[in-house]
């Protein structure tokens, strides 16, 4: 019986031919030169997908001690962050000519983290990148990996824009007329927590104001329902809070339907403003006004900064998005 002829693999040139340009281009894209043209760029990776074009990094590595190839720890993968945080990644990374493996660890255990760190340079990536760090997780991953880049999605400068984001939201509600704002913190250990609960103090300060009443929840939606009975007795108080500050949207999504169980209206008893923007905040009841961070700016930053590409790249500023969820005081 005759052999079928083998299948010859896609080269370089066949990239080349494909998008107009001259192998030197290709490779040039392939090696995350910075100057080619966005369009140029984006020619070449279209046609190194349309042709299904294979990178030998194993090759690449031994050649130019790189792999093109960045490492991702994830945890809590299932939460709307972490889940938008890891494809924000590939995307930017595949724009600069690059890709991700992932590896996903307990964030609670060091072991964990440190096998996940362990698997990602066995595949000779060229840096890491953590999505929803705990301090823990950022301290087990440095310890496994030293003299490797470990950048923290939302970490180092990007803490800042979450900082900036949350005081947006409170200078909303002050805008608004509220003076007692209370705050539904994430959970204490995690840095995006930290960052916003940091904005929500300083923008406090800033009004000479301290906070009416602060609780903390796990991010999920379920832990906004549970802390409903805690909000609920405090609305109940004299001085009570005309208005929270919750971390994230999950969490006022629980929380709002824990205070309508309880028969307590947001926004008619207290104003509500959420952190994200989910795809689902707009259909809450009511719709949700919350905080938008541009998470494709944020990881085009990390990648950058892992890769150690000069200039880095810039962080979109948070965006207030204004639904239903909040209105002015009316006591």
């Amino acid at each position: 019986m005759t052999q079928p002829a083998p299948v010859r693999a896609v080269g370089v040139r066949d990239v080349a031919a494909h998008a107009g340009v001259s192998t030197q281009t290709v490779s040039r894209v392939l090696n995350g030169h910075p100057h080619i043209r966005p369009e140029t760029r984006q020619r070449v990776l279209d046609a190194i997908q349309a042709l299904g074009y294979r990178i030998n990094n194993a090759a690449r590595a031994l050649g130019t001690s790189t792999s093109r190839t960045l490492g991702v720890v994830a945890s809590d993968a299932a939460l709307y962050g972490p889940a938008e945080g890891v494809a924000a990644l590939e995307a930017a990374a595949r724009t600069g000519g690059r890709w991700i493996a992932t590896a996903y660890a307990d964030a609670a255990d060091a072991s964990s983290v440190e096998a996940a760190v362990g698997h990602l340079l066995a595949q000779g990536v060229d840096g890491i990148v953590l999505v929803a760090p705990h301090t823990r997780t950022l301290e087990a991953a440095t310890m496994a990996a030293p003299g490797v880049p470990i950048v923290a999605l939302h970490g180092g400068t990007g803490a800042a824009t979450q900082s900036a984001g949350a005081a947006l939201a409170v200078a909303y509600l002050l805008d608004l007329g509220h003076r007692r704002i209370a705050e539904v913190a994430g959970p204490g250990d995690w840095l995006e927590a930290r960052a916003r609960a940091r904005g929500v103090a300083d923008a406090l300060d800033s009004a000479g104001l301290t906070l009416a009443a602060r609780w903390e929840g796990d991010w999920s939606a379920a832990a906004g329902y549970a802390l409903a009975e805690a909000v609920a007795d405090a609305l109940g108080r004299e001085q009570a809070p005309t208005a929270l500050a919750v971390a994230n949207d999950q969490m006022a999504l629980g929380l709002m339907a824990g205070l309508r169980a309880r028969g307590i209206d947001a926004p008619g008893a207290v104003s509500v403003v959420g952190f994200d923007d989910n795809p689902d905040s707009a259909f809450y009841l009511p719709a949700l006004t919350t905080v938008r961070l541009d998470l494709a700016s944020e990881a085009r930053r990390v990648v950058a900064e892992v890769v150690g590409a000069p200039g880095g790249a810039f962080v979109e500023p948070p965006l207030l998005v204004v639904r239903d969820s909040a209105l002015p005081r009316r006591d």
